[in-house]
């Protein structure tokens, strides 16, 4: 009966933590709610946000008839596995990252809104370089990848992800942060505001068909331009990188905006067995260990571990690069509409 007791508290527990609604309940239990006139206690109290979004999101589709289960599979087995994993590898990434750096910053900033400025763009910076080298190294890509498995555009998508691929994310991001002067105080609450950010530029059709919000589209990366992101169209292919600002999709020339004339298709380009958890996951890794095993000698093995994907040491590259070059040589009017 205890076991029984245990396994209900905690599935509370987790319920409790996907809602964000834990600051909540501790204010309306004590009846204290000065915390709300606080950082940490006004981060707590947008923490339900997202997941109320994604419930409004599903009640839409339940309502219009859109909603399919499929949809939301393997966002929600990767959540679960994660749940009990990669979050705290991920704390423990960030934590070692600080203590390892601090000491060697350039200079030191401090919590200050100019400080923030400049945060905020080194870590839209540390965020592309993150971003960029999961897309084009194949190994990376294989973290990064069950992100991009679903087929279909909605909030819980944010939720997608293998269980590394935060702590892979957080090393590199903090480490170019702290190195370049970010106060962790400051790194922490951009890292709040760009994580709320992150999550809602998932939000599906059901909610918002049109993700340009309108003047905004020109200012920062929109849902809009996220959709771009996750697809699989040549045209679209590796571009969007940042998060909320686009200055450096700018500076390297991976912005895009979305094209009426192109709608976004979700998913990889790989075969992949349809609404599979397991492949969604592993799939990658699978793939990539035949290659490795296939490559003649020791260079090309490593060279399949390196490059981006689609790379092939028989030189018929089908890198996004390739297929995105090869696909606007022969829609010549899309290139001029960029």
């Amino acid at each position: 009966m205890l076991f029984i007791l245990n396994i209900f508290t905690e599935l509370y527990q987790e319920l409790i933590n996907f809602l964000g609604v834990g600051h909540w309940l501790e204010m309306y239990r004590s009846g204290d709610y000065s915390s709300l006139q606080t950082l940490d206690g006004i981060q707590g109290a947008i923490g339900p946000l997202i997941p109320f979004l994604l419930i409004i999101e599903i009640i839409r589709a339940l309502i219009y008839k859109r909603f399919q289960a499929v949809d939301y599979k393997i966002q929600f087995f990767s959540y679960i596995v994660n749940s009990f994993i990669g979050r705290f590898i991920s704390i423990a990434a960030v934590a070692f990252c600080i203590g390892l750096f601090e000491k060697h910053a350039i200079f030191k900033t401090s919590f200050t809104w100019y400080w923030l400025i400049y945060g905020y763009i080194v870590w839209e910076f540390s965020h592309f370089i993150y971003h960029y080298l999961g897309h084009k190294v194949r190994l990376f890509w294989c973290l990064h990848s069950t992100h991009h498995a679903p087929q279909a555009m909605n909030l819980s998508v944010s939720y997608a992800h293998f269980f590394l691929e935060g702590a892979y994310a957080d090393v590199i991001r903090t480490s170019i942060c702290i190195l370049l002067g970010v106060n962790p105080a400051l790194l922490f609450f951009i890292m709040f505001i760009d994580g709320t950010w992150g999550a809602f530029i998932h939000i599906g059709e059901n909610i918002m068909k049109n993700a340009r919000l309108g003047f905004l589209n020109n200012l920062i990366l929109t849902p809009s331009h996220h959709r771009v992101h996750h697809a699989r169209n040549p045209i679209y292919m590796d571009m969007n990188f940042c998060n909320l600002l686009n200055i450096w999709d700018r500076v390297f020339g991976t912005y895009i905006v979305e094209k009426e004339e192109v709608p976004v298709d979700y998913g990889i380009t790989r075969k992949m067995i349809p609404n599979s958890f397991l492949d969604a996951y592993f799939g990658e890794f699978v793939v990539l260990f035949k290659d490795v095993i296939k490559a003649p000698g020791i260079k090309n093995k490593l060279l399949y571990i390196i490059m981006p994907p689609g790379w092939s040491h028989t030189g018929e590259h089908k890198t996004a690069t390739a297929v995105r070059k090869e696909f606007l040589e022969k829609n010549a009017s899309l290139v001029l509409s960029q």
